[in-house]
C-alpha cells in the first residue's frame, strides 16, 4: 500500500494540451482515486467492521467499498462503453446510496450482503475493467459532457466524493473497531484559540455558475448562470473555532429552545448530544474524536457541526451581543472567495490551505493558513451556508446521472463550500457545489456574517426539469383528451374486481405516479419503482405533503404554472399501501418477489435487453400472479440491440411481430387468457403539439 503522500493529485484538464498525454493524466488520476479509496478502509479494525454501521441513517461501511466500484461499471454498461456487466448481483445491491430520502432502502433483511473478499475481487475484476475501456478508448480533445471519457471521470470525481463521506462514516464507529496512523498524519498543532475578528468585506454583483466550456470535470448543479448583488457585510475572519463553541455549549445552548430553529429543536431534542457530535468529555476534559483516534480537545481547531447546531450558535450569539450574526450565503462564500483565493485547483503550486490531502489528515488551527484577509476561506472544514441548494438558471440534468442533483432541491439541503482537509478532485475546486440535509454531520463547521441586507433565499418551489415536468402534465394535467395512466388503471381494476385487495402489486414504472394512485384504493399493497429519483420524488412529495407544482413549456418562452392538490382529485385513498422505491428495472435486487400482480407500463422499451427480462420476469410472481403489459414496442427509441428485441423482425423469412415474440418468449410459463387491447397514450409537448402512441395492453397468467 503506497504511502498517502504518494497518491495526492489534481484533476485533469478536459480540454487543452494532447490526446496521449490527456488519456496518460485519466489513467494516472483513476489509479490514484482507486489507492486511495481503499486505503481509507485500512483503518477499519478487522473485516467484521465492515458489516457495521458507523450512522444508523447509511449502509453498513462494506457497501461503500462495493458501491465506488459498481458505480462506474453500471454508468460504463448504460453508456454503452461495455455489453456485459461483471456480476448482475453487485451491480443491484451496492447500486444506490441513501440520503435518507422516503425512496432509501436501509432494511440490512433485504440485502444479502456478501463476503468482504469477494467484494475485494469484485472491485479487482472491475479495476481491469476500468482500465480497459480507459486505454481502449479513443481520446479526443475537448472532454465534453457527451464523451465516453467524461463518464470516466465522472467515476472517478464520484469515488472521490466518497473517499470523504466514508472517513465521516469511520469516525462515528466506536473506537476500538478502528486503527489510528494509516492514513495520514493529524496535525500536532494544538491550543488557545485566536480571537476572531468580523471583517469588513465590500459588495459587488457576481456571475455564479460555471461556464459550459471550463476546463475541468463538473457536476450538473454546477452549469448555468445566476446573476447576484451582494450587500456590504462583515464576515468572521476565521471558521468559529471549538473555544467559541464551547461558550454556547457551556452557556446551557443545548437546553434553551429559543436558540433552535423549530427544525433544529426537534433533532436537538431526539438526539440529546448536548455538546457537537465527535466531541467527548471525560474526568480528563473535553476531547475530541477524529477518524481513527481521540485527541485531547484542540480549542484552537475549527468546530464542526451539522447547520442546525450552527444556525443555534449565531442566535445565541445575536441575543449575547445585540449584533445579529448568520451564516453566509452562498453568494457571500464566492465574494469572499474572489477576494481571497488567487488560484483554482490544479493550478496550484501548494494547496492554499488545509485540502487535497496535501497537509494534514486532520483538521488544523483556524488560524493556520491565511488567504488575504481571511483564513480557511477554502480548506480545513466545509462550512455550512444559510442557502438550500437549487439549480442555477440554465441547469440541465447530465443524462448518465440524473439524480444526482435534482433529489436535494427539495428545500432541505443547505449548500457547504470552501472544502476540508479530505476534499480532493472537483470537491476541492472553486465551482464545487455539494448539499446535505440540515442535520448531517460532514467535516463541516462554519463562519459568521454580520449584514443589514435581509436574508432572501433563492428556492424553487415549482419543478422545472423539463421531462419530469412534461410527465406530471400528461400524467396530472387535464389538456390531452385522455389520461393514458387512468384508462390504463381502469382496464386493472375491470380485469380483476374485488381479487385486487388481495394482490400484492408491483408497478416497474412508477414515473410521477398518477397509475399507483389509481390503483391504490384496490389493492393490498403496491410497489412503485422507478429508475430515476428526479421522477419519484414528485409523487411522493404528493402523497407525503399532498400537493406538487411544477412548470410546463406552453409555446416558445411561454409557460404554465401548474398545482397538483391531492385533495382536488379524486384520487388520495389508499395512497399510504403505496410504497415510491428507486431501483433498475434493468437490474432489479432479489428483494422484488412474491408479487400477484405486476404491471409493466411503457417500460420494456427503456429496458437494455426485453428478451432477458421476459425470459426471467416469472420468478417474481407467485404462483397463479398476472403479469400486465402495456407497450408500444419502439425499441430503436432506446437503441435496443436487435438480439435482445422479442419482435419487429424476419425470422426464416417470415415476419415476426412484437406480440407473436413476447408470447412465445412468455409461453413456456404463462397463459395469455385476453385478447390484447389498444389504448391511446397522449404526451403533450405543446399547447399545440402532441404525439399520440397506440399501446397494446395484455394479460398473461402464470403457470406456476
Amino acid at each position: 500500500m503506497k504511502n498517502l503522500n504518494d497518491l495526492v493529485t489534481r484533476t485533469v484538464n478536459l480540454r487543452s494540451g494532447n490526446p496521449v498525454t490527456t488519456k496518460q493524466e485519466v489513467r494516472d488520476y483513476f489509479l490514484k482515486t482507486w489507492a486511495i479509496d481503499e486505503k481509507l478502509y485500512t483503518q477499519l479494525a478487522s473485516d467484521a467492521v465492515f458489516y457495521h454501521r458507523g450512522d444508523p441513517l447509511r449502509h453498513i461501511i462494506l457497501f461503500y467499498l462495493g458501491h465506488t466500484a459498481v458505480f462506474y461499471i453500471n454508468k460504463f454498461y448504460l453508456a454503452g462503453m461495455i455489453r456485459e456487466r461483471i456480476n448482475p448481483s453487485f451491480e443491484s445491491i451496492f447500486a444506490i446510496g441513501v440520503d435518507e430520502m422516503s425512496w432509501d432502502d436501509l432494511d440490512n433483511n433485504h440485502y444479502s450482503w456478501p463476503e468482504v473478499s469477494a467484494v475485494r475481487e469484485y472491485r479487482d475484476k472491475a479495476k481491469n475493467v476500468i482500465l480497459k475501456v480507459i486505454d481502449e478508448t479513443v481520446l479526443t480533445l475537448p472532454i465534453d459532457s457527451e464523451s465516453p471519457f467524461w463518464i470516466v471521470m465522472m467515476g472517478i470525481e464520484h469515488e472521490r466524493i466518497h473517499l470523504e463521506t466514508s472517513s465521516v462514516l469511520i469516525r462515528q464507529l466506536p473506537l476500538d473497531e478502528v486503527v489510528a496512523g494509516r492514513f495520514g498524519t493529524i496535525c500536532p498543532d494544538r491550543g488557545a484559540a485566536p480571537d476572531n475578528p468580523m471583517v469588513p468585506v465590500k459588495g459587488a454583483v457576481l456571475q455564479l455558475g460555471k461556464p459550459a466550456d471550463h476546463s475541468y470535470y463538473g457536476w450538473d448543479n454546477e452549469y448555468g448562470a445566476l446573476k447576484v448583488k451582494v450587500a456590504d457585510f462583515k464576515a468572521s475572519q476565521m471558521l468559529v473555532s471549538n473555544h467559541e463553541f464551547l461558550a454556547f455549549v457551556e452557556d446551557g445552548g443545548y437546553e434553551k429552545e429559543k436558540y433552535w430553529t423549530p427544525e433544529g429543536w426537534n433533532w436537538n431534542s431526539y438526539r440529546k448530544l448536548g455538546m457537537p457530535l465527535f466531541w467527548r468529555k471525560d474526568d480528563r476534559g473535553y476531547r475530541l474524536r477524529l477518524v481513527a483516534e481521540e485527541i485531547e480537545m484542540p480549542w484552537n481547531w475549527p468546530a464542526e457541526v451539522n447547520y442546525l447546531e450552527a444556525k443555534a450558535f449565531c442566535n445565541w450569539k445575536t441575543e449575547k451581543t445585540g449584533k445579529t450574526f448568520r451564516l453566509p450565503t452562498e453568494a457571500e462564500w464566492y465574494r469572499l472567495a474572489e477576494l481571497s483565493l488567487k488560484e483554482d485547483q490544479p493550478e496550484w503550486e501548494t494547496a492554499p490551505g488545509n485540502i487535497n490531502l496535501e497537509h494534514f489528515a486532520s483538521p488544523c488551527p483556524v488560524n493556520r493558513f491565511r488567504q488575504g484577509d481571511f483564513y480557511d476561506v477554502q480548506g480545513n472544514v466545509w462550512q455550512w451556508t444559510e442557502t438550500p441548494i437549487t439549480g442555477y438558471p440554465g441547469f440541465k440534468v447530465h443524462p448518465l446521472y440524473d439524480d444526482f442533483s435534482t433529489p436535494t432541491f427539495d428545500g432541505k439541503h443547505n449548500l457547504i463550500k470552501g472544502g476540508s482537509w479530505i476534499s480532493t478532485g472537483n470537491e476541492a475546486t472553486f465551482h464545487a457545489r455539494y448539499a446535505f440535509r440540515r442535520h448531517f454531520y460532514q467535516h463541516a463547521g462554519f463562519r459568521l456574517v454580520q449584514s443589514e441586507q435581509a436574508l432572501e433565499l433563492h428556492a424553487d418551489p415549482y419543478e422545472t426539469d423539463p421531462e419530469v415536468s412534461v410527465s406530471c402534465e400528461n400524467q396530472w394535467g387535464d389538456t390531452t383528451p385522455a389520461n393514458y395512466s387512468a384508462v390504463l388503471a381502469r382496464q386493472i381494476i375491470e380485469k380483476f374486481g374485488s381479487k385486487l385487495s388481495d394482490m400484492k402489486v408491483l408497478d416497474l414504472n412508477a414515473d410521477t405516479g398518477r397509475l399507483a394512485f389509481e390503483l391504490a384504493p384496490y389493492v393490498k399493497e403496491l410497489t412503485a419503482i422507478d429508475f430515476s429519483a428526479r421522477f419519484i420524488r414528485l409523487p411522493i412529495q404528493l402523497q407525503e405533503r399532498g400537493f406538487m407544482r411544477y412548470i410546463v413549456k406552453d409555446e416558445n418562452d411561454l409557460v404554465f404554472y401548474r398545482e397538483v392538490v391531492l385533495t382536488n382529485t379524486s384520487l388520495g385513498e389508499g395512497c399510504e399501501r403505496i410504497k415510491f422505491m428507486q431501483d433498475n428495472a434493468n437490474n432489479l435486487k432479489p428483494i422484488y418477489k412474491g408479487y400477484d400482480l405486476i404491471i409493466l407500463p411503457n417500460v420494456l422499451e427503456e429496458i437494455s435487453c426485453p428478451v432477458k427480462f421476459l425470459s426471467q420476469i416469472h420468478t417474481r410472481l407467485n404462483p397463479g400472479g398476472w403479469l400486465v403489459i402495456a407497450s408500444d414496442y419502439n425499441w430503436e427509441a432506446q437503441n435496443v440491440e436487435s438480439d435482445c428485441r422479442p419482435g419487429g423482425f424476419k425470422q426464416d423469412g417470415e415476419p415476426v411481430t412484437s406480440s407473436e415474440g413476447i408470447a412465445a418468449l412468455l409461453s413456456p410459463h404463462f397463459i395469455q387468457e385476453d385478447k390484447p387491447v389498444d389504448i391511446y397514450r397522449y404526451e403533450r409537448i405543446s399547447s399545440r403539439k402532441m404525439i399520440v402512441r397506440t399501446c397494446e395492453v395484455t394479460s398473461w397468467k402464470y403457470r406456476g
